[in-house]
């Protein structure tokens, strides 16, 4: 985020002042008290992270999103959810997009026609229009949602034809995410720069019911726990936190893994939103930047019960785990045989010198998570765990095709393939280390889709732990 987006969004006038005011009384708290020391489950400290991410990868990830090999990702949003009929991510039920043409720059346009308005109500009646009246801030809600919900799929034909050039250099095998049938038609090139991940007004609950059936199913809880603020549970008591974390003590590592990997994934994605937050349009130019009462809201330990620092912390494990996948990998992509393939063999050359080099930064990084230690039982115990374990992240990544929002679920079905990925990496230790040097391995095999989103993926934590640094400037400065 440039530093002029962060001016502008300081300079909102007297009533933002006012909310700036009022939200340092408690964020100081969160930042800078509640967010430190060191992790559970690992040895590692939130300072190290924060200055190796600042100084060391941060940097050089931006670089290489940048490059085409990185800038493009292949997905398929026009999937069905298999789980529940879909609803559109809409306040009230009414307010949904026109369908588009088809053709090449409609197939990721789901989302970008004007809203209807509601069915059944015609002009001149009145014995509706107040009910029209009561829900014009819904329908605005709903069409700015659909506005910035929408993806940007303009590509070159220069683009489209090198696509098909590269096709040819993908390959597959077993996998920890329900990966796109990218020979689909509704397959598309989707070019990420673009489409930056920030707020698109999604949210309520079509968006909750998404989150909650990731956590409720999938992360190994039973329905008797419940998590704190869920607000699709039923009222408990004050109690409701410290029973919850009683529960996910009680469980074996892997499983507590789980949990703090979806959790800092969800983090990771509200920080985003924080960030780069539309705080004004004026004459259809949009004002992004940090929006300080969305974070409060989010992870400020007064108003989230001491929720939002855990999930920050949750954040920097997560970065962990991807960091140590990145650090293991690094074998694979040193082998001459391996290029990172767009028909330029210049720039080619520049990405893998740049990508080769961030693996040697991870490499040097000092306290990485140490993954030998899950999985470490019986034999057939920790095949059935593990299997269990990919199995239920399998789930997740089918979830995201019930996102309603094309550019959420573009987002959020990369970055959980990219923690697939870091994960099938981890699990696949001896497969990577038996590599042969001059030609491809059945052993072990990751498809250029991975590639890209396992660096991105990483990159948008990168980027978070980043924006998190921001947010502690802002409250410095503002004193």
């Amino acid at each position: 985020m440039s530093r002029g987006a962060r001016r502008a969004g300081a300079g909102q006038g007297a009533a933002a002042a006012v909310q700036l005011l009022v939200t340092l009384s408690f964020l100081p708290s969160v930042v800078e008290a509640q967010v430190t020391g060191v992790l559970d489950d690992c040895l590692c400290d939130i300072d190290s992270i924060d200055n190796f991410n600042t100084f060391k990868i941060f940097p050089k990830i931006k670089k290489l999103q940048e490059r085409d090999y990185f800038r493009y990702y292949k997905v398929n949003l026009k999937r069905p959810c298999p789980f529940w009929a879909e609803d559109g991510h809409c306040s009230i039920k009414d307010c949904h997009v026109e369908p588009c043409p088809e053709g090449l720059t409609d197939v990721l346009h789901s989302f970008s026609s004007p809203s209807k308005i509601p069915v059944g109500i015609k002009a001149g009646s009145s014995n509706k229009y107040s009910k029209v009246a009561n829900n014009t801030k819904e329908l605005e809600d709903c069409e700015q949602a659909n506005k910035l919900g929408a993806i940007n799929s303009t590509l070159s034909n220069q683009s489209k034809e090198a696509f098909i050039d590269w096709a040819r250099y993908d390959d597959s095998q077993d996998h920890f995410c329900e990966l796109d049938d990218e020979r689909s038609p509704a397959a598309q090139y989707v070019d990420l720069l673009l489409n930056p991940e920030r707020y698109t007004g999604y949210k309520g609950s079509s968006a909750w019911r998404v989150w909650n059936s990731i956590y409720e199913e999938n992360c190994f809880k039973p329905r008797s726990v419940y998590r704190p603020l869920n607000p699709l549970a039923p009222s408990r008591g004050e109690d409701d936190g410290e029973s919850f974390y009683t529960w996910l003590e009680g469980l074996c590592l892997e499983k507590r893994v789980f949990y703090k990997l979806i959790s800092g994934l969800h983090a990771s994605i509200n920080l985003h939103l924080c960030a780069n937050y539309l705080l004004e349009e004026t004459w259809g130019k949009p004002s992004w930047g940090p929006n300080m009462k969305e974070f409060k809201r989010r992870f400020d330990p007064v108003e989230t019960k001491g929720e939002g620092p855990r999930r920050l912390k949750n954040l920097y494990f997560l970065y962990l785990i991807e960091l140590r996948a990145l650090s293991k990998v690094a074998p694979y992509f040193e082998r001459s045989i391996v290029d990172l393939y767009t028909g330029n063999g210049e720039e080619d050359a520049n990405t893998k010198t740049l990508l080769l080099n961030i693996f040697q930064d991870t490499k040097s990084f000092p306290m990485h998570f140490d993954e030998k230690s899950m999985f470490a039982g019986d034999k057939k115990g920790a095949k059935s765990l593990k299997e269990e374990f990919r199995l239920h992240f399998k789930n997740i990544s089918r979830i995201m095709d019930c996102v309603g929002c094309d550019k959420c679920r573009l987002w959020g079905k990369l970055q959980t393939q990219g923690l697939g990925t870091a994960l099938k990496i981890l699990f696949s230790e001896k497969e990577i280390q038996k590599l042969p040097e001059n030609s491809p391995s059945k052993g072990f095999q990751l498809t250029r889709q991975e590639i890209v989103a396992l660096l991105n993926a990483f990159g948008r934590l990168s980027t978070s732990i980043r924006e998190l640094q921001n947010f502690k400037v802002l409250l410095q400065h503002s004193r």
